[in-house]
């Protein structure tokens, strides 16, 4: 028996089968095959956590306060469908009260921006420096303003989703319209 028949052969009962992938989970993306590929999923969530745990927990007295997006300087998330914005204000290196905010040391320009997939918002969430989170491990959460009417189930499956995922990190959710933990 040649190569190519050797191969259509075995080949024939997967076409016929039909190769439909893995089925997605809840949130959109595809769920890990083999036991392996779970494994390790699970492992990275783990490191992920890990370094999230350096984070201190969360503060309440310093962030219930904070009711306006421009106030709050932990990161956030601005939900869209399919995609997440996270937000981050990095710690000013210099520690004097001289010139904070003011023309030599604006506040945006410490502000960054990064488009992500819910897929790899546990690595963004790693990634973030500690020195980012002063009011410990707890993040805002929102949707982002003018959806489309069309577009709210996606967002809303996408911002819970994002919830689940963050919850699992071990990071309080924190919604500032309605000043309430998630």
């Amino acid at each position: 028996m040649n190569l190519r028949a050797l191969s259509s052969t075995l080949l024939l009962p997967l076409l016929l089968a039909g190769c439909h992938g893995n089925p997605p989970s809840p949130d959109g993306t595809p769920a890990p095959a083999t036991p392996q590929a779970r494994a390790e999923a699970r492992t990275q969530l783990e490191i992920q956590r890990e370094q999230i745990d350096l984070i201190p927990p969360p503060s309440k007295n310093r962030y219930m306060t904070v009711h306006t997006y421009d106030a709050w300087e932990n990161p956030f998330i601005t939900v869209q469908s399919g995609m997440l914005t996270l937000h981050v204000l990095q710690a000013d290196a210099n520690t004097s009260d001289f010139g904070a905010g003011g023309i030599l040391r604006p506040v945006g320009a410490r502000r960054q921006e990064l488009n992500i997939s819910l897929d790899k918002l546990g690595e963004a969430m790693a990634a973030v420096p500690q020195t980012s989170w002063p009011y410990g491990r707890v993040i805002a959460i929102e949707e982002a303003h003018k959806t489309p009417k069309s577009a709210e189930p996606a967002v809303r499956r996408t911002m819970e989703s994002a919830i689940a995922t963050l919850s699992d990190l071990g990071i309080a959710v924190y919604d500032l319209n309605e000043g309430k933990l998630q």
